[in-house]
């Protein structure tokens, strides 16, 4: 049996969100949409891994902003997660 997950985060890590905000906001803007320390004062992708990890509300926060810019400017659809919203929108065939 196939099995197919209607979470658009399954299979993502935590370091590929953010690199793809980071691709998309740049560590400035990133701030800007989510005021936390790790991505205002020297900020790098280790630390902010590490902070992440250990606040769930800051990682939800990302988790919530990488949602909200695939559905502003979805990816192409040959990527793995493109299409996402739209496999959503269908009802499910029985």
């Amino acid at each position: 049996m196939n099995h197919t997950s209607n979470d658009p985060l399954h299979g993502m890590t935590l370091e590929a969100i953010l690199q793809a905000l980071l691709a998309r906001y740049g560590w400035d803007e990133l701030a800007r949409h989510i005021n936390i320390n790790c991505f205002k004062n020297d900020p790098s992708v280790k630390s902010s891994l590490k902070f992440l990890r250990r606040t769930p509300w800051a990682r939800k926060a990302v988790e919530t902003l990488y949602l909200d810019s695939l559905a502003d400017n979805p990816p192409p659809e040959d990527d793995p997660w493109g299409g996402w919203r739209e496999k959503q929108k269908k009802p499910d065939a029985q």
